[in-house]
């Protein structure tokens, strides 16, 4: 049968390593192959190519009208990035043609536009980019091969709007039933808004309990997922990393002089796109017993591009300082060190893997250390050097320094 002559028929990508998808971005140029290995001649008519991209958004709600009767809406909503079609074989004169037998390639070139959304997979949507072959022959049915590839627009922390500081005070009146028992407030501060995967965000805070029972202090890292369809928004919140402070006893005030939450291997934050959104948050929560929580939340922006070890740094070393100034807590740290050589900063070693660290990576994320997020980041292997200061933090004695010749 003519069906069985067909041994091989495949999408490569070029670029593309072995049991790995290939990672784009938008203008990038696709190219690749079809490769159709045959046992015998074969008769085919057509062989045609399409690459799509789709972000889709599908959710249902149960409503009840009435005390018996209950319904199921349903909310969907699809947006088309990539539409590109080519034809890669068909006869001039539009009869059969027929190929020997044997291995065949029929490659393929493209554009994708400008401006993309990142590949993405939720509970109740995705964005998905693929390149599918038909190969159409007469009297049996189409062949079909298909290649998924990844598409990660670059976000770069290294703006003035993602370097900014972010801080924010709450304060609340503890109750229980109709007593009160003081007042308890949270301030909090990070040194900037965007981070990519793998980095440290320091946390400064500070946490007054004037109320009469013990308080609990926590930190989190907020996914967000928010999914729009035909006027309505279903939301979806994950959180991928977290910590726990020591309790704080009444009438005594803590601080948080840059405690450490590592950010696991995450995808990036999606911020453009009209049928769903992915965001982050830091949220610093303090429990109260007997009451509702205290709740901060700080805007957050995950990145694909890292801080630039030296550019970026030197440029915004003053928003910092003034914010490490400003910042009360930080006031009796030690003055920062100065900058080491560049030999010292290329020769350090790499810093350990996300999934070493006291957070567990959650599997609803849906990405990898060793994914294509993550491959995006290899910059980051390098820690940045320590920012510079006024001050020299080893000043030489007195008996070595050198004396003004009218003393």
């Amino acid at each position: 049968m003519l069906f069985d002559k067909v041994k091989a028929f495949v999408v490569q990508l070029d670029g593309a390593r072995a049991g790995s998808e290939p990672v784009f971005h938008g203008g990038q140029a696709v190219a690749g192959r079809v490769l159709l290995e045959l046992a015998g001649a074969a008769r085919v008519g057509a062989l045609r190519l399409r690459a799509r991209g789709r972000a889709r958004a599908h959710w249902t709600e149960s409503r009840s009208a009435g005390s018996s009767t209950a319904y199921t809406q349903s909310y969907s909503e699809r947006l088309e990035v990539v539409n590109h079609r080519a034809t890669l074989l068909a006869p001039d004169s539009g009869d059969i043609a027929t190929l020997p037998a044997g291995r065949h390639e029929f490659p393929f070139s493209f554009q994708l536009p400008i401006s993309l959304v990142t590949s993405f997979e939720g509970k109740h949507g995705s964005v998905r980019y693929s390149i599918k072959a038909t190969l159409h022959r007469p009297w049996v049915p189409a062949r079909r091969a298909q290649k998924v590839f990844t598409v990660i627009e670059p976000v770069d922390i290294n703006t003035p709007a993602l370097l900014e500081p972010q801080a924010g005070a709450r304060e609340k009146v503890a109750r229980s039933w109709y007593c009160t028992h003081g007042l308890v407030s949270l301030s909090a501060k990070i040194d900037r808004k965007g981070y990519t995967p793998g980095e440290v965000i320091p946390i400064f805070a500070e946490i007054d309990n004037g109320s009469t029972r013990a308080v609990q202090p926590r930190a989190a890292l907020v996914q967000t997922q928010t999914y729009m369809a035909r006027g309505a928004c279903k939301q979806k919140r994950t959180v991928v990393a977290s910590m726990d402070g020591e309790p704080v006893g009444p009438g005594r005030r803590v601080l948080w002089p840059g405690c450490a939450l590592h950010i696991p291997p995450v995808g990036p934050s999606i911020l453009h796109c009209r049928v769903l959104s992915v965001d982050y948050s830091l949220k610093v929560c303090v429990d109260i017993p007997g009451s509702s929580k205290l709740l901060l939340e700080l805007p957050l922006v995950i990145g694909t591009v890292p801080l630039h070890p030296l550019g970026s740094r030197s440029a915004s070393v003053g928003s910092r300082t003034s914010f490490l100034q400003n910042w009360d807590p930080c006031t009796g740290m030690e003055p920062p060190e100065a900058p080491p050589e560049y030999s010292e900063v290329v020769r350090e070693s790499q810093l350990p893997a996300a999934s070493q660290g006291p957070f567990p990576l959650l599997h609803d994320v849906g990405v990898t250390l060793a994914g294509p997020y993550f491959a995006c980041l290899q910059e980051f292997r390098y820690r940045p050097p320590p920012l510079y200061s006024e001050e020299d933090p080893h000043p030489p004695s007195e008996a070595g320094r050198p004396r003004c010749m009218t003393c």
